[in-house]
């Protein structure tokens, strides 16, 4: 039989350890998201190598010869390609499916306060869209004999990236009903290959298409990841960090406020 220990003024310490009871309760639920993903891990990963291997080829294929500078924005592109892709697609696609197969409405009859299990299945995808970080650049570097020029922050700047495409994800999978979320992921795919500023120079859209990547997070992280991978080359500015970290923050407000109204 458990008892409640109470402190010199007698307030339980139990009460006043909340924030140690949403810890315990997040491990305990990242545990459980990475023993339920492991059998996916290897799919994971081909399509992680899949994506690369796509996006540093199939571009090629495209356009023909490719030059030195080039095949430098193809190699530093196709990192930030299957980062944001696994987080704007997987994210949503494998939530959606929680939601359909009803996985997703029993975790929220447990007794766990709905920011850990936020924290819980974004920190099991930022931490999933990783391998496709290292499969792309060495993908890019093989293929164009390149050499990169990392910088020290470009770790932390990749987990940034990820968490914040895998917030978005998240975000628009709670809010949207589930098959709709899973269509819009698929639509996402071909709208971050083709109209995308990341394995091409912004200047090649349309001007209009120009100012809406203003404001979306897009452009701003594949500017972080380049900089992060080949510094002596390209450079990433204030305002694009601020853009990811905004998008990353709304991102998780929304997820949770929706987490905590159905819940």
């Amino acid at each position: 039989m458990s008892t409640i220990s109470t402190t010199a003024r007698g307030v339980p310490a139990l009460q006043r350890t909340p924030r140690a009871a949403g810890l315990r309760a997040t491990w305990f639920l990242l545990v459980w998201q990475v023993r339920r993903q492991a059998e996916n891990l290897p799919l994971t990963i081909v399509v992680q190598t899949g994506l690369a291997v796509s996006t540093v080829l199939g571009y090629e294929i495209l356009i023909g010869d490719v030059s030195p500078e080039a095949a430098l924005f193809l190699a530093t592109g196709a990192p930030t390609i299957t980062l944001i892709t696994v987080g704007l697609v997987m994210t949503p696609q494998q939530m959606s499916q929680s939601r359909l197969e009803g996985s997703a409405e029993w975790l929220r009859t447990l007794p766990v306060p709905r920011a850990a299990f936020l924290a819980a299945d974004l920190s099991v995808w930022t931490l999933l869209a990783l391998p496709g970080l290292v499969l792309g650049a060495v993908v890019g570097a093989i293929r164009y004999d390149l050499s990169y020029e990392l910088q020290w922050w470009i770790v932390p700047v990749a987990l940034l990236v990820s968490l914040t495409a895998a917030s978005i994800g998240y975000a628009f999978a709670v809010i949207l009903p589930p098959m709709i979320a899973m269509l819009l992921s698929q639509l996402l795919v071909f709208l971050l290959l083709l109209f995308s500023p990341i394995s091409f120079p912004a200047a090649h859209l349309p001007q209009w298409l120009q100012n809406v990547h203003d404001v979306l997070p897009i452009e701003s992280m594949a500017n972080l990841m380049r900089a992060g991978l080949a510094g002596q080359t390209f450079s990433a500015s204030g305002r694009d960090l601020l853009v990811v970290l905004l998008w990353c923050a709304g991102s998780v407000a929304v997820a949770l406020l929706t987490l905590r109204k159905r819940g």
